[in-house]
């Protein structure tokens, strides 16, 4: 399975989802995230104020805040490539970077989902009896 990494600027707290004023962007993608990781993907997220170590020992990160600086944040990596930055990833991007397989989404008449089931493990790269 891929190795997912999203560098984020610098937040409140760990997952930016605190105080009175929070981003709704952040709140889905938290919650997306989540259910990923409970489902099995390799994921991690790495604030800028509270897990800089992680921006300084990734080569791919620290040329792309040469460039771009920390307004460029957030920069998402699949096993070490650069996949997006500036925007964090929608739970269908997420799902294709994971490469899981067998997931059905449930969503609302305004778009949001607001599901996620495995129906299939076949699917995917672990197969019916896992990884």
């Amino acid at each position: 399975m891929p190795e997912i990494h999203v560098f984020e600027p610098a937040l409140c707290c760990d997952t930016g989802v605190c105080g009175p004023d929070v981003d709704q962007a952040l709140v889905t993608f938290t919650a997306d995230f989540n259910k990923l990781k409970a489902l099995g993907a390799d994921l991690a997220r790495h604030n800028l104020a509270s897990d800089p170590l992680a921006f300084a020992r990734n080569e791919t990160v620290r040329a792309f805040l040469e460039v771009a600086g920390s307004e460029g944040l957030p920069l998402t990596l699949v096993d070490g490539a650069a996949v997006q930055t500036g925007t964090y990833p929608t739970l269908a991007q997420l799902l294709r970077y994971t490469r899981i397989g067998g997931v059905t989404q449930a969503v609302s008449p305004r778009g949001d989902v607001i599901q996620l089931k495995v129906t299939d493990r076949s699917g995917g790269c672990c197969g019916p009896a896992g990884c």
